[in-house]
């Protein structure tokens, strides 16, 4: 039995003044971990027993689709090389040399070593598919460690890969991931939502993120009532009609004199247009891949021409232009446009003809397709035009989806309004395609005996990340003063706390109960500190135990306070049976789970 006198919970009245988001104090103030160093973390008693216990919660549910491996965190350079992520994933990366001066580096993820392992290993198309796992401390040289367990520079990760034959056997090894995700964060008792999503440095194609709403997040997502949702780097949405303005003079593009009038508010404001008849127009300069230098150059200059409310999603740019964008300095501006900063537009630039051929990459954001008449940029300095109508008047190299939508937008299946709200990601799965494979030089023997290369998947889970939405989600339903996590990953189920052990009749119902529960398979905290009782009801919250049991005065009438914090509920019940009670709830809480989200 577990007595909270004899255990190390070094629970703080107050959170140290450094802590930020909720999750992050209170666990701190409940003595689930300490600081060691910037986004470096010492996870004590009651932290590991609930990481443990999400682990084993991952781990059971991998088991039904997946192999588990252990692999090095230490990696040689060369095996980064080979895929182009070595200069790519740049001060992220944590790197070191050997005593022999060989370079190495910490693993953030695992993609190379288990590709060659694949290549190395897997001969036969019968030896497909494979789905292998592990769960192990992955290392990224974060720039701003914030937010307690949310950015951190050490974490404990999930990461599991498949090799499948073919596409269709891809989609089997990407539904099995979903389904087991969905299983994995029902049963720890998060409330998710699971989005479209950029695929980023991992490279590939479908791309899923299993989201948790809260304050404490860094990622912005929309969702509706119909049940579409994205995240912002991927969210589209149905725009309302806009009626076009009327043209002027012969309906051409007409110079306008706008003096010191840059802005889209400020040539709105002069010409008393809304921001919506505009063109607003985004000058970058984007670094290619050095296989594009030949065909493209080294650096490629990018303009955008969105609808004067919209702002530009960077991430879908990225998608499309194929390089990391920045914007265009003075100079970059005058060799492209001819024309000064301010009064920037789409007339008498030459778009590249295709997105793979030389010249200045043109896009037209979707939301501008079949309008007319706009107002933009003259590429005259003081100057804006008229009567500015897309595709007439101007060719983009394509017409895209570059924007940000805006809350309240209508989604794009059921046409229903969107929120915009913040999120943390717990988990993410990949079609990462034959990426990593190819580089690799990964190939296995299909059924008529030609080689074909291996297609991969690769999906990833937050230890951390699951504890800490869990507690912001409660946190922030407890107004940020107190937490309870569900039983399936809470330290204890239940905490039995004696009131006054002074009192030799609490203290023998208390140790007898515990025992009991204990008996009954549960996992029990007793709490026989010397101590008030206000200190250990207070504690008892703190740390986040779903279930307690109070045994003080009604001990005498054969009675003790039964506390289900999960549904706020406080009731009397009979020594003899709150046992059964206790059980019967924890039972029933842990098993209701599945069958109610269809899992």
């Amino acid at each position: 039995m577990h007595r909270w006198s004899q255990l190390f919970i070094p629970t703080l009245r107050e959170a140290p003044a450094d802590a930020e988001v909720a999750s992050h104090k209170l666990l701190l103030r409940a003595g689930y971990i300490r600081q060691l160093g910037a986004g470096i973390y010492s996870y004590l008693f009651l932290g590991n027993r609930s990481i443990n216990k999400i682990v084993a919660i991952v781990r059971e549910e991998m088991n039904r689709i997946g192999q588990e491996f252990l692999l090095p965190t230490l990696q040689p350079r060369e095996l980064w090389e080979e895929s182009g992520r070595w200069a790519v994933m740049g001060g992220n990366m944590f790197r070191l040399q050997d005593r022999k001066g060989a370079d190495l580096c910490l693993g953030m993820t695992h993609e190379e070593v288990m590709t060659s392992i694949a290549r190395n290993e897997l001969r036969s198309y019968k030896q497909l598919p494979q789905i292998w796992y592990q769960i192990q401390t992955k290392f990224r040289d974060e720039p701003r460690p914030k937010s307690g367990l949310l950015r951190v520079r050490q974490f404990i990760m999930k990461d599991s890969y498949s090799f499948d034959i073919d596409d269709a056997g891809l989609d089997v090894s990407y539904n099995k991931h979903d389904v087991a995700y969905r299983r994995i964060f029902t049963r720890c008792g998060l409330q998710f939502v699971s989005v479209d999503a950029d695929s980023g440095a991992m490279g590939g194609s479908a791309s899923q993120e299993f989201m948790v709403y809260t304050e404490a997040g860094e990622d912005l997502i929309a969702s509706s009532p119909s049940g579409y949702a994205a995240n912002i780097e991927k969210a589209t949405a149905q725009l309302a009609l806009v009626e076009n303005l009327d043209p002027t003079g012969d309906g051409l593009p007409e110079l306008v004199h706008t003096p010191g009038h840059r802005t889209i508010d400020e040539v709105g404001a002069f010409l008393n247009v809304a921001s919506v008849h505009q063109i607003k127009t985004m000058a970058y300069m984007v670094e290619l891949p050095e296989a594009d230098h030949a065909k493209l150059g080294k650096l490629r200059p990018v303009v955008i021409f969105l609808r004067g409310d919209h702002s530009l999603n960077e991430a879908k740019l990225l998608a499309i232009a194929g390089g990391e964008p920045r914007p265009m300095v003075a100079e970059e501006i005058e060799a492209t446009f001819k024309a000064p900063a301010g009064y920037l537009g789409p007339i008498g630039l030459e778009a590249a003809p295709h997105p793979k051929k030389p010249g200045t990459l043109i896009i037209l954001d979707k939301a501008l397709e079949g309008r007319t008449n706009l107002i933009a940029g003259a590429n005259k300095e003081e100057y804006h035009l008229r009567n500015v109508t897309p595709t007439r008047d101007f060719k983009p190299t394509l017409v895209a989806d570059v924007r940000n939508i805006v809350e309240g937008e209508l989604d794009p299946i059921g046409g229903q309004p969107m929120r915009l709200g913040k999120a943390v990601e717990v988990g993410h799965i990949f079609k990462l395609g034959r990426k990593y494979t190819q580089s690799m030089g990964s190939s296995v023997l299909n059924r008529d005996g030609k080689e074909i290369t291996p297609i991969m998947g690769c999906y990833g889970i937050g230890i951390e990340r699951i504890l800490t939405a869990a507690i912001e989600l409660s946190a922030a339903a407890n107004q940020g003063a107190a937490y309870v996590l569900h039983p399936a990953i809470a330290p204890f189920q239940v905490v039995v706390t004696i009131t006054n052990v002074g009192d030799e009749a609490l203290l023998a119902a208390g140790e007898k109960i515990a025992a009991d529960l204990e008996a009954a398979g549960l996992e029990v905290l007793l709490d026989d500190r010397d101590e008030r009782a206000g200190v250990k009801f207070k504690d008892a919250d703190l740390v986040g135990i779903p279930y307690r049991i109070n045994i003080g005065r009604g001990v005498a009438e054969g009675k003790v306070e039964f506390l289900d914090r999960l549904q706020s509920i406080t009731e009397e019940v009979a020594i003899n049976e709150v046992t059964a009670k206790v059980s019967g709830q924890i039972t029933s809480t842990l098993h209701n789970l599945l069958p109610a989200a269809g899992l």
